[in-house]
């Protein structure tokens, strides 16, 4: 059956379920329902011992109906095929519900970042360049970071894609660069920041703010950060944290305390210890406990699957603001809404990312770059009126915000395709 094909399943579904709402003609479930192109490939890297490892990696590209395919690339050491092919059909969503002119793509590579040297990371991140440059392009695929990739990667990336076509510099076919490469101020909290601005609102809609009001946050990356240093200056406390820890048995633990969390002493902790778990304010709870907190919102910003139906019963928490993609199952989501769990789905809540990828694509073919300031601003403004539009319709349709994401994006590539004579 294939690793990941539950998650490939439950996209497939969503999008079938959403163009059946609709009333869409079949032919466009037909044409979405799996991607255009996925890319599998063998990389050997020469290790710093003198062997030789052969690294697999991916590239898919789900839909190019409204624009190059946009996504980001993983390394993780539980990438597979049916992963890839399930997230690049959620980039698909996520581009059409902020009506970009992007479509959806999503890569990665089957390893653990963490044991490399500095010298085989850079050596594999060039050699995956090499293995898909002929599919590479700002106006082909456009990809960006992810779990376990960052600037300093994008560097790589773009600095191999440069050699490798005759020294075309062509900044515009990676975002989330460096801002001496052409990257975008803002674009690194981008994500984070969008999740903090998706669970304001959420709040806003029930007329409440965010003062004093608890949340635990799982996983500690450049996701979580943001999310928990935005959500703090709108007034939140964070009182739990659930991080990786490989000295624990599952591989992560988490800490809590009554008092609250300092951010940006786990980031410096974080920074200078390697574990933002060895905060000494602290008590260290499992992630059963962690979970089971009674906080008013979690946000899951680490990977797929955390949230199944053996951990939905004993969460407390009344709105899940999904920073990860796909953390929740959909069984688990349905045991939470039964219980009037609000839930911002990962299309919506962590869509910042790819929306700021956007302002940076356009600053690189035009040349004009922005503030951070201007950047912030015109996410808020451009997220404000997404989570409006969403809200409604799912308000409207008494559907939830998922399947009412979903269907503002069908919308979109519905009429992308007819009136590219496809249907």
């Amino acid at each position: 059956m294939g690793e990941n094909l539950e998650i490939l399943q439950s996209v497939q579904s969503q999008y079938k379920e959403a163009a059946s709402d609709l009333g869409l003609d079949p032919a466009v479930y037909e044409i979405l329902k799996d991607v255009e192109r996925l890319i599998e490939v063998s990389l050997p890297i020469k290790m710093d011992d003198g062997s030789t490892k052969v690294f697999k990696a991916y590239r898919s590209a789900h839909s190019s109906i409204l624009g190059p395919s946009k996504g980001g690339v993983r390394f993780n050491e539980n990438v597979n095929a049916n992963e890839v092919k399930a997230l690049s059909m959620m980039m698909t969503i996520k581009s059409a519900l902020l009506s970009l002119p992007l479509g959806g793509g999503k890569g990665g590579l089957k390893v653990d970042p963490e044991s490399l040297s500095d010298r085989e990371l850079e050596s594999l991140a060039r050699a995956y360049v090499r293995a898909i440059n002929n599919y590479l392009g700002s106006d082909i695929d456009v990809p960006a970071p992810d779990v376990n990739t960052n600037p300093k990667i994008m560097g790589y990336f773009i600095d191999e894609y440069i050699a490798l076509n005759g020294g075309k510099v062509d900044f515009g076919t990676f975002t989330g660069k460096p801002i001496s490469l052409g990257g975008s101020l803002g674009r690194s909290a981008a994500t984070g920041y969008g999740l903090a601005l998706s669970v304001k609102y959420a709040y806003e809609q029930r007329g409440e703010s965010l003062e004093a009001k608890t949340f635990a946050l799982q996983g500690f990356g450049n996701v979580g950060y943001f999310a928990a240093k935005y959500l703090c200056e709108f007034g939140a406390i964070l009182v739990g944290l659930n991080a990786r820890d490989k000295e624990a048995p599952s591989g992560s633990s988490a800490i809590y305390s009554t008092k609250g969390l300092d951010v940006e002493e786990l980031q410096a902790i974080r920074e200078n210890e390697g574990s933002a778990l060895n905060y000494a304010k602290a008590e260290k709870i499992t992630n059963e406990e962690f979970f089971a907190l009674d906080v008013d919102i979690l946000l899951p910003c680490a990977l797929e699957n955390a949230i199944d139906e053996k951990i939905a019963p004993s969460i407390k928490a009344r709105v899940i603001g999904e920073g990860a993609n796909g953390p929740t199952t959909d069984k688990a989501a349905e045991l939470l809404e039964d219980k009037g769990v609000l839930i911002i789905p990962d299309i919506l809540a962590n869509s910042g990312g790819v929306l700021v990828s956007y302002y940076e694509w356009v600053q690189n073919r035009t040349g004009s770059y922005l503030t951070l300031e201007e950047v912030q601003e015109k996410q808020r403004d451009q997220m404000t009126r997404v989570f409006e539009e969403v809200f409604a319709i799912a308000r409207d349709k008494n559907v939830n915000l998922r399947r009412a994401s979903f269907m503002k994006a069908l919308e979109r590539l519905s009429d992308g395709l007819k009136y590219r004579g496809r249907f």
